[in-house]
């Protein structure tokens, strides 16, 4: 392996090294999944809406406040200030519950476009080596002029490797936020239909806007 990395040319350094951050922020977030998904229940979302339908309001926060379930948490958010700014405490509620998902992949979005690139670059670098030694009496060595072909090779494989590698985990934390997000948006909706039915006045707006 050391041996390739090094027929790779210097362009696998700042390759190595967009490897290396890729593979922290993804063992970050599967800790993070691993940690979250299995409390995505729900069991004290719908004891929130037995709650709420009774008109119990306070005992309903106090259930989501101490949940585990992120969409409990934004409901108690919005059950706290329910006659005031329902619509805002959700909106700002499920913000700071989908940034967790937000974390890392503006990372993992650019080692996806920046590792090909690289790759490419290191093609371009390798040619260049090789082409350049037409002509010259290294002409007579054919392992020179191959040499610079196997390091366009190699950093066009690891580039791509890389990508590949975060592209993976970007879109399962991507349709987690969206999944998530869509839970969110449900609940709230079901919240507002039982909050109206006992004569409150709140609005809730499409949380695909946040």
């Amino acid at each position: 392996m050391i041996q390739l990395f090094i027929k790779g040319g210097p362009i696998m350094w700042p390759l190595f090294i967009a490897s290396v951050l890729t593979l922290s922020v993804v063992i970050d977030r599967v800790v993070f999944l691993l940690r979250h998904r299995p409390r995505r229940n729900s069991r004290d979302v719908e004891q929130m809406m037995a709650l709420v339908g009774d008109g119990k309001l306070t005992a309903a926060s106090q259930v989501g406040n101490s949940s585990g379930n992120a969409v409990a948490r934004v409901l108690a958010a919005g059950l706290e200030h329910a006659d005031t700014c329902y619509e805002e405490s959700i909106m700002c509620a499920a913000n700071q519950e989908l940034a967790h998902y937000e974390q890392g992949t503006g990372l993992l979005d650019t080692v996806v476009t920046l590792a090909p690139l690289l790759g490419l670059l290191g093609t371009v670098t390798g040619m260049i080596r090789s082409f350049g030694l037409l002509g010259a009496s290294e002409l007579e060595a054919p392992v020179a002029i191959t040499g610079g072909i196997a390091e366009a090779l190699i950093a066009t494989g690891f580039g791509l490797g890389i990508a590949i590698f975060a592209l993976i985990p970007l879109n399962i934390l991507s349709t987690s936020k969206v999944s998530l997000e869509l839970a969110i948006e449900e609940a709230a909706t079901r919240v507002e239909i039982l909050l109206k039915s006992r004569g409150s006045r709140v609005q809730v707006k499409q949380l695909r806007a946040v």
